[in-house]
């Protein structure tokens, strides 16, 4: 079939008009917009924010405005592809830093969409999900999933500065994202899961009879224990990158039904060009510097900056120093959604 399609100018005025008062319009000028031929063409562009600029900025917030007044002091990292302001870091993922100050609570509430934690600088921080109160200290992944309630507090001295990263452009394009607040949470006088129950890989509270696994048994995954592990895998992959993902330590799934979150090690002076995927991505340093080119633009990364790349993007990771990254993607939601897919480059 040819590539040239008829376009709306080439339609009579008096027919376009009866289809506009119909409320109609053609397809065939408008199909290569939304089928484009062999790949799709996104909007999101790569992205890239420096915590040292964005830092001053969060801090300010701080002074500007307290948190009664804005629920959540949050900065939107917003894809350069749609603009400022945008509530996007690529289609599918949204992105904010967050800033407590010390003494301050964040209110409980509850919403649709789930989001992901990760701490980037500062102690005292924790939240509590449905009682349970989870540490937050640099570099630990704390899960708040669609559906459970959360409320976050501050109990140290400095500034407790965590990403966020949830699925809501997903529910805001299906007209589903609405949050409810609450009184803050009783909290349970026990460490979180991931100190109690899930403190060794591969280890799992005893079954019960008839007792199915949890959907969320673990909340919080510290980075310590991560990092750890990256390291010990590295040391036995040969000079490529150390990938591990978070998973469910019950059943190994995804963390959430809609994104998922991979731990990354890339050693000083060591190349990373993973395969073309169908899956866009946003990466955060936790630690280390490098740069990564993204379909010809170079970025230039340090400690506690968050990078995007867009939909089928050619990428290549080079680490100045031993780096260690998470990387937040939607291919748990392609895979449901059974067209997740990996090119060769």
């Amino acid at each position: 079939m040819g590539e040239q399609l008829g376009t709306l100018e080439e339609l009579p005025q008096d027919y376009r008009d009866d289809m506009t008062a119909a409320g109609v319009a053609p397809l065939w000028p408008m199909m290569r917009n939304v089928l484009p031929h062999g790949a799709p063409n996104p909007v999101t562009r790569p992205g890239h924010w420096s915590y040292a600029a964005v830092r001053p900025l969060l801090l300010r917030a701080g002074e500007l405005t307290p948190v009664e007044k804005a629920e959540r002091r949050v900065l939107v990292l917003s894809d350069p592809g749609r603009g400022a302001g945008a509530m996007q870091a690529t289609a599918s993922i949204y992105l904010g830093l967050q800033l407590l100050l010390p003494g301050e609570t964040a209110p409980a509430h509850v919403h649709t969409p789930s989001a992901v934690r990760i701490v980037v600088e500062g102690t005292g921080g924790y939240t509590v999900v449905d009682g349970e109160k989870l540490p937050m200290e640099e570099g630990d992944l704390v899960l708040t999933p669609g559906g459970e309630w959360h409320d976050h507090g501050h109990e140290g001295t400095e500034p407790v500065v965590w990403l966020d990263a949830l699925d809501l452009p997903l529910f805001v394009y299906l007209e589903g994202s609405y949050a409810t607040e609450g009184p803050l949470q009783a909290q349970r006088n026990r460490p979180d899961a991931s100190q109690v129950e899930y403190l060794s890989s591969g280890l799992a509270p005893s079954r019960k009879l008839g007792a199915g696994p949890r959907r969320y048994p673990m909340m919080r995954y510290p980075w310590g224990r991560t990092e750890a592990a990256l390291n010990e895998m590295a040391a036995y992959t040969d000079g490529d990158c150390a990938e591990l993902d978070y998973v469910n330590p019950e059943t190994g799934a995804d963390v959430l039904p809609t994104m998922g979150f991979t731990a990354m090690r890339i050693g000083a002076g060591q190349r990373h060009a993973p395969p073309l995927r169908s899956s866009s991505a946003a990466f955060h340093v936790v630690k280390g510097q490098g740069k990564t080119t993204i379909n010809g633009e170079t970025i230039e990364w340090g400690p506690k900056d968050t990078f995007t790349a867009p939909v089928f993007a050619e990428i290549t990771h080079e680490a100045g120093e031993d780096a260690y990254l998470v990387r937040v993607h939607d291919r748990p939601l392609q895979e449901k959604l059974g067209y997740y897919e990996e090119r060769a480059r």
